[in-house]
């Protein structure tokens, strides 16, 4: 496990009765929605969840007293209360699966269920340490949605994907099936030091804002 002698530090929780015990982590593994019901303080059911519009999320989002400003659409909504509700809680290392299709714009849809994405990110002591997905090798489903992405780029989404009509002509050509994974050495190195901001432990100075 990862501790500080018990005692508490700025950025992560290391006091003794969250340790970030590395055993946990064998075979947890949880869908977004279901981790919104269960640890996420919603009322909500699984079901009612799937019932609930963009604008249902954003009023529940509001009750619980978060800032929906810039916040576009129904997956964004569920992330938005994910991100506040869940994120800050899971200490021990969890992979979160079920990721709306509307927040993963370049993973392939599930199977099972074409509204989400076959995608996960890896999170341990409050904080996303990994991201990986299935690469969408449709170029019909790809462009769709880079035109959905540029709608709200247009309404203020600084975060939404641009068109890259490059990008779609290779997909046309033809790619064979792909997934990856991003682990980044800095979240690493914030997990063991204890900080939140990724600015603390970049390496090369240039690189950090001037206050």
């Amino acid at each position: 496990s990862i501790s500080s002698g018990g005692k508490r530090r700025e950025g992560l929780i290391f006091v003794e009765k969250n340790r970030v015990c590395w055993a946990a982590a064998e075979g947890l593994n949880q869908r977004l929605r279901d981790i919104l019901r269960d640890y996420g303080g919603m009322e909500a059911t699984d079901e009612d969840l799937r019932e609930m519009d963009a604008e249902a999320l954003k009023e529940l989002a509001k009750k619980r007293g978060l800032d929906t400003e810039g916040i576009m659409g129904r997956g964004g909504f569920l992330d938005l209360l994910f991100s506040e509700l869940v994120e800050p809680g899971l200490i021990q290392p969890t992979f979160i699966t079920g990721y709306p299709v509307e927040v993963s714009p370049l993973s392939r849809r599930s199977d099972t269920n074409p509204e989400l994405t076959d995608r996960f990110e890896l999170f341990i002591a409050g904080q996303e340490i990994a991201n990986g997905f299935s690469e969408l090798n449709d170029p019909v489903d790809q462009r769709k949605r880079f035109k959905e992405q540029l709608k709200n780029r247009e309404k203020g989404d600084e975060e939404a994907q641009i068109l890259d009509n490059d990008f779609i002509k290779a997909l046309e050509y033809g790619m064979p099936p792909a997934a990856g994974e991003g682990i980044g050495i800095d979240r690493l190195v914030m997990l063991y030091s204890g900080v939140k901001s990724i600015k603390e432990v970049i390496l090369f100075p240039l690189l950090r804002p001037k206050e």
